[in-house]
């Protein structure tokens, strides 16, 4: 039977695969497992609910205190809020757990549920194990005053704002930033954030109506964060996606400055004023060569882990980095976040660009980006690409001739039913070539 949870909590269509009652259980089963140590001293525990603006949000975020609540648990509902925030908040309201309603970066008829442990931590695969174990099991049925109570956590922005302003390392007086919201959950923060530090924000995809995030905005659909940076002779974009725990960003010339880029900037940053701990930067096997070479020739080590921003703070947390995160714009800050986070990102990168007065494009530049082709191969069976031979012997060739100068990497996704296929290479060429002889293998040998 296929595991509930991804590699970023659980997800799905909502109201189809991800149903009220699948969220009541998830819920009740979080409440036994999360809440445990305080119901051991005799306290209720607390828990903390945030979700992005998607309509489905709505009814799935009162499942999910209805469910808590029902099992003894007092809960703060902190309304439409980006991820990074809820695990902040869960943090620093020594909250038990927190919740987020979110598809991060999927359209909008998706939604998912993810958890966060105390202090604001991903949980690990045996605590997520843990709560599926147990939501066909007997749950916790509270009477009276035991019962939890549900209310409106009205500050949660303010806290947060407050929190990332405290983090940025000085002001960005005198920069145009073009901020794109997806629609999503940095509409009302990330602008915000952005102005109290000094900033002179444009603000677009910042209009979310339950039913357009993600769409034609945000970190995934770039172009009208580019023509925006153009026509108002921005200094840099910066783009979020639905649920603000990416930043990918956008130079004044309209060039788009990805993940990679962002942590070859930050860490060389950090470095310079001694705040990268142990010359390390923690990145995943899907970023690019370039940012591997380019922390060469810095003298900083490169770790490399599994694909997932999980991963990567597994890493930081196991290793006591400071700087790690994904070519996708999850970046993580651990001395300031448990969790990838877009705008912290945003602003640090912005922070960079106002203290070294150089531009995004002049900074982005210590890295070469090696031609990388991405090909999504869907309708597959994605549970047999690692031991189908005939797919892993077009790996095998491929690497052969790419001759070290290259690689391939086959993942299957954690999140969606498909199969991706990464070939990087000397040339775009090659990179093409071999990328779609693969996916035309991955295709024809794992079709359902």
């Amino acid at each position: 039977m296929a595991r509930l949870f991804g590699t970023d909590g659980v997800r799905g269509l909502a109201n189809r695969d991800l149903t009220v009652e699948m969220a009541m259980k998830l819920a009740q089963s979080a409440a036994i497992v999360l809440g445990e140590d305080s119901r051991n001293r005799g306290e209720k525990p607390k828990a903390i609910i945030g979700r992005d603006p998607r309509i489905s949000g709505e009814f799935l975020a009162a499942a999910v205190a209805a469910g808590l609540a029902s099992s003894g648990v007092d809960v703060f509902d902190a309304g439409v809020l980006p991820t990074p925030a809820t695990a902040f908040l869960t943090a620093d309201m020594d909250a038990d757990f927190g919740v987020m309603i979110s598809a991060s970066h999927n359209p909008a008829p998706d939604n998912g549920i993810k958890f966060f442990a105390r202090g604001g931590h991903k949980l690990d695969d045996a605590l997520e194990d843990k709560i599926e174990a147990l939501m066909h099991e007997d749950k916790l049925a509270p009477v009276g005053g035991a019962v939890g109570h549900v209310s409106r956590f009205a500050d949660a922005e303010d806290r947060y704002i407050i929190h990332l302003l405290k983090a940025l390392p000085n002001r960005l007086d005198g920069l145009k930033v073009v901020v794109d919201c997806a629609h999503g959950a940095a509409s009302g923060v990330s602008p915000q954030a952005f102005v109290d530090a000094g900033a002179k924000v444009i603000v677009i995809g910042a209009d979310p109506d339950g039913h357009n995030i993600n769409l034609g905005y945000g970190s995934t659909h770039l172009s009208a964060l580019q023509s925006a940076v153009l026509e108002h002779n921005a200094d840099l974009g910066i783009a979020h996606d639905g649920d603000a725990d990416r930043c990918l960003a956008v130079d004044h010339t309209g060039k788009i400055v990805d993940g990679d880029e962002i942590m070859a900037i930050m860490a060389l940053s950090l470095k310079e004023r001694g705040q990268l701990a142990r010359n390390t930067l923690v990145a995943t096997v899907m970023s690019n060569l370039g940012l591997k070479l380019a922390m060469q020739a810095a003298g900083i080590e490169m770790i490399e882990t599994k694909v997932g921003d999980r991963y990567v703070l597994e890493q930081i947390r196991e290793g006591g980095y400071t700087l790690g995160g994904e070519q996708s714009g999850h970046v993580i800050f651990s001395r300031f976040a448990t969790t990838g986070d877009g705008i912290l990102t945003g602003l640090k990168l912005a922070a960079e660009v106002a203290r070294t007065k150089k531009s995004l494009a002049e900074l982005a530049s210590v890295m070469k980006i090696l031609p990388q082709v991405l090909i999504n191969v869907k309708g597959v069976d994605k549970a047999r690409v690692d031991s189908d031979e005939e797919v892993q012997a077009a790996v095998r060739d491929a690497e052969a001739e790419l001759h070290g100068t290259g690689r391939v990497l086959l993942r299957a996704s954690g999140t969606e039913p498909l199969v991706r296929v990464m070939v990087e290479a000397a040339d775009e060429g090659s990179a093409q070539s071999w990328a779609d002889r693969i996916a035309r293998v991955v295709e024809r040998r794992l079709a359902l």
